[in-house]
């Protein structure tokens, strides 16, 4: 067994065996590999061929959000100002309503003056006075209501 060839041939022998037991063990990895690789080519391919309408889309559809927004923001300010216009609107009537209140306070207290003074002369100044102190205390509220 002191034979150099021996152990040559021996050496050699186990690495083929070693060689072939790797090549048995890497042929299905091998086999794996080329379906992964595969599956990857295909799914490359659905993406090339859908991804760019996809983003085409949500591109537009970030578009369309935009106009909508502006519209919405648009429409907020249109009826900010109809509101403030019926704001306007109604503070004007409400001022002419107390004008006419003080109007028509004013025609009722001379017509009940003038009444009086027909009826009853001599009581007519005490009421008279009266009604014009009342008149004047009346007519100084009205004016702070319409200053305000």
């Amino acid at each position: 067994m002191s034979e150099p060839l021996f152990w040559l041939g021996l050496s050699i022998l186990l690495v083929a065996v070693s060689l072939t037991a790797l090549l048995v063990a890497a042929i299905p990895a091998l086999q794996e590999l080329a379906r992964a690789a595969r599956s990857a080519e295909k799914l490359f391919d659905t993406l090339s061929r859908e991804l760019p309408p996809t983003l085409e889309a949500i591109r537009l559809t970030g578009l369309e959000m935009t106009d909508l927004t502006d519209d919405v923001s648009e429409g907020v300010k249109n009826a900010s100002g109809v509101v403030k216009q019926v704001n306007q609107s109604l503070n004007s009537a409400t001022k002419q309503a107390q004008n006419v209140q003080v109007g028509t306070r004013s025609i009722f207290v001379g017509v009940k003056a003038a009444w009086n003074s027909l009826t009853n002369p001599k009581a007519s100044r005490r009421a008279i006075e009266r009604q014009n102190s009342s008149h004047k205390a009346l007519s100084r509220k009205e004016r702070e209501a319409l200053r305000k």
